[in-house]
């Protein structure tokens, strides 16, 4: 078995020359290190990510952040105005006035 760098284990099958293995196997052990050089590659990624956060993710978030809280004011005042307005009705109908 040959060595092979990272970056070329997704174009070359480094089990292929193995006279030990069948051509399904060499195949299958290909696709098991092509996972795990994925796997490494992801892990690298979240680790670099975790380290410092992306400023412009964070940044983007901010604003989202200040909009959710604007729809969530104006949800309370839509619902606060609701009961008011319910509230109104059933006032005059506890005294037996009706409402034109």
């Amino acid at each position: 078995m040959s060595a092979t760098t990272s970056s070329d284990i997704f174009d070359v099958n480094p089990y292929e020359s193995n006279t030990s293995l069948s051509v399904l196997e060499s195949e299958v052990l290909w696709e098991y290190a092509k996972l795990a050089q994925h796997i490494k590659l992801l892990t690298a990624k979240t680790e670099e990510l975790s380290e410092q956060p992306d400023e412009k993710l964070v940044a983007r978030l901010r604003v989202l952040e200040r909009k959710m809280g604007l729809v969530l004011t104006l949800f309370k005042a839509s619902v606060w105005g609701v009961i008011n307005e319910q509230e109104t009705v059933k006032a005059p109908e506890q005294y037996g006035e009706s409402i034109i």
